[in-house]
């Protein structure tokens, strides 16, 4: 997927039937940060609690972007050759981030003999110096194809992508433009392939943008996700306020010019187009009940200022793209439509009314979250499927809840709840919980292999719990009047590092490490170097962020969790569709029978993880299935903690981890594996 596409759109709040989807391809972050830790840019040390200020982003004004990216893209020829690009590929520079200490942070796209290639953005880090440093990539894999003209007509891809449509419940189906060619890379090997857009509506009136890539070689479906992201003033939600408006004569308008120029629109029930500027004259808008069409206006020119201000003045971004220009929102969508989106096409927000109009998705959190997912799209452009998808969801209601947080409304105080004020469940329970997030029945609390295969609105769920406990810790506690109790999978406690510190790593991870494949374990390794970075590798923050992930069943705690670890950290190759190997560990100096919640925590480096079965081998020889095969995980790497019940088992001894690769063309190692008794 091309996260710069101008078609693209951004985010639902709420969960609806669409397509399935495909798992996406593993990030290519650097490896060596993951187990380790040791980023090496990141300071040792920094002041207890305080931030590496050299680490901070400069706030650019929107010409200094310009003239950095224009560098960059004067220089990209150099670039791709230190590199090591091959001659058919180029670099277009997309972002550019500054910090203080002169290191310069560039997102590129990437062609190939003319062609966008789908997963081959990364980022690059320049020193003052001018040394590359890290360089962090969408997919490891070399970008070369045999030929880039394709063996299938593009109306085959067309009518391919149609019928994916139409089977996901869309309405009034077309292709909104001709397949286009690309370099498909986001998925194992790099393969030509037509990427086909169809519009029309979703089943519940949402506008459609079903991206489907076809393999132009053979036909086949490789992918497809959805485009469509779900997300004085007297307010519904958040009591009366102040609202930044435009006079002209004797006329004023939500058009606020201290944010630039977000515009606040009535759609009136309409579906398409900008709809009406709200104007009235005087200066006081709606009644804080639905009877009046501008209350939700209100609500969500409201909502837009704040969330302005949250990230201009926590991180120093002006605006979505950070260019000083407004996005625009549009209140009153369709009728009963019960969803808020962002879309990138039309670089705005829009509300629905709920059921029977009667609770606008126009609250402060809602707000936050579809704005941050244009700011996700303009940044690491996190694809929107698998557990790229659940990050990007995962992102917004991050930030959204930031801005919750930052606004410091006493009619809609901060808190740890997704959606809490719009009522959508009909009972007056939140959308989401960030302590707990398998409270709403559906979201998952920690990271298995399978949790990419779930819906982008649950599999968040991991990195939600991630958030809340890096910043509040594990366990009961009240905060702003909401009772949380959040657990861990592990066991063990978590120590929060607060809210403002956790926002600072996630938004500095997303803009300087993620790329539009980021999965689980790469958002890891992410938020430790942006942790090294900005606290330094010793730091109680960076330890932190190691628990936090650990305890979502995300890597391992530094030392084993405090339990006694063994390790084996020598490489050990899996032929490619072959017979099982092992890696060994001999456990002594255990009494007794091993626990029943035996940690088992493996690191292998592969390009098609599906492929592998992973067992865990008792003394005795008993078999303990960790990870099943799987031909639709076709993501990258196997990096979690497995808990098994060995409780039967002689602890000491030789224990072994048994792995096969059972289908062809991908291949990989194992890196190490840790048994860890609790």
């Amino acid at each position: 997927m091309s996260s710069s596409s101008s078609h693209r759109r951004t985010s639902h709040i709420t969960k609806r039937r669409v397509a399935g989807v495909a798992l996406v391809g593993v990030s290519a972050l650097l490896a060596a940060a993951v187990q380790s830790g040791a980023a090496s840019a990141a300071p040792a040390k920094a002041p207890s609690g305080k931030v590496n200020p050299g680490a901070v982003a400069m706030k650019l004004t929107p010409s200094q972007r310009a003239e950095l990216i224009r560098d960059a893209d004067s220089a990209k020829a150099d670039t791709a050759k230190d590199l090591g690009l091959g001659a058919k590929e180029r670099l277009v520079a997309r972002d550019v981030i500054k910090d203080h200490d002169g290191t310069v942070h560039t997102r590129y796209e990437r062609t190939y003999d003319g062609l966008p290639v789908l997963g081959g953005d990364l980022v690059v880090d320049t020193a003052k110096s001018g040394k590359t440093g890290h360089v962090y990539k969408a997919t490891k894999a070399t970008i070369k194809v045999a030929t880039v003209e394709p063996a299938v007509a593009a109306a085959a891809a067309e009518k391919q992508a149609l019928s994916a449509a139409k089977a996901a419940g869309s309405k009034k189906t077309d292709a909104d433009r001709a397949p286009r060619k690309v370099i498909w890379a986001a998925t194992g090997k790099p393969v030509l392939a037509y990427e086909t857009v169809v519009g029309g509506l979703q089943d519940d009136g949402t506008p459609n943008e079903l991206h489907v890539i076809t393999d132009a070689a053979t036909g086949k479906k490789l992918y497809e996700y959805q485009g469509i992201k779900n997300g004085i003033g007297n307010t519904q939600y958040s009591g009366q306020v102040t609202l930044t408006t435009t006079q002209s004569g004797s006329t004023y308008t939500l058009n606020d010019g201290a944010r630039g120029n977000h515009k606040t629109y009535n759609l009136n029930r309409g579906t398409s187009g900008t709809g009406t500027l709200f104007s009235q004259t005087n200066d006081t808008w709606g009644n804080g009940t639905t009877s009046n069409a501008a209350t939700a206006g209100a609500d969500a020119h409201y909502g837009a200022a704040e969330t302005w201000d949250f990230y201009k003045n926590t991180f120093g971004r002006s605006g979505i793209k950070n260019n000083g220009v407004g996005a625009y929102s549009r209140v009153h969508y369709g009728n009963a439509y019960v969803n808020a989106f962002w879309d990138d096409g039309c670089f705005c927000m829009t509300y629905g009314d709920g059921s029977g109009n009667a609770d606008p998705l126009t609250s402060l959190d809602v707000a936050g979250h579809e704005m941050s997912h244009g700011v996700t799209s303009n940044t690491a452009g996190l694809n929107y499927s698998g557990e790229s998808g659940g990050l990007n969801e995962a992102t917004s209601d991050i930030f959204g809840t930031g801005v919750e947080f930052y606004a410091n409304n006493s009619t809609d105080v901060g808190d740890y709840l997704i959606g809490e004020k719009i009522d959508i469940n009909g009972d007056g329970t939140p959308l989401r919980y960030m302590d707990k997030p398998s409270k709403d029945g559906a979201s998952k609390d920690s990271w298995y292999s399978g949790v990419g295969n779930v819906d982008v609105h649950y599999s968040s769920g991991v990195a939600n719990h991630f958030f809340y406990l890096l910043s509040e810790g594990s366990g009961a506690k009240v905060i702003n009047g909401v009772s949380y109790n959040s657990p861990t999978s592990d066991g063990l406690p978590v120590t929060g590092i607060g809210r403002d510190k956790a926002l600072q790593i996630w938004y500095r991870a997303l803009t300087t490490k993620f790329t539009s494949t980021t999965n689980y374990a790469a958002a890891r390794t992410g938020t430790l170097a942006a942790a090294g970075e900005l606290y330094g590798t010793t730091s109680a923050e960076y330890t932190a962020v190691q628990n936090a992930w650990a305890a979502v069943n995300v890597g391992s705690r530094p030392g084993g969790g405090g339990g006694t670890s063994f390790e084996n950290t020598a490489d050990v190759s899996i032929p490619d569709n072959g017979a099982a190997v092992t890696s060994s560990i001999t456990v002594t100096g255990r009494t007794g029978n091993a626990p029943s919640n035996l940690a088992v925590s493996v690191d292998i480096v592969h390009t098609w993880r599906g492929d592998l079965v992973i067992d865990l081998v008792a003394p005795d020889g008993s078999t303990y299935r960790l990870k099943n095969f799987s031909s639709s995980d076709s993501a990258d790497n196997v990096n979690a903690t497995y808990t098994v019940n060995a409780s039967s088992e002689v602890a000491n001894g030789t224990w072994k981890l048994k792995v096969q690769d059972q289908a062809a063309q991908d291949t990989g190692y194992i890196n190490s594996w840790k048994l860890t008794f609790p």
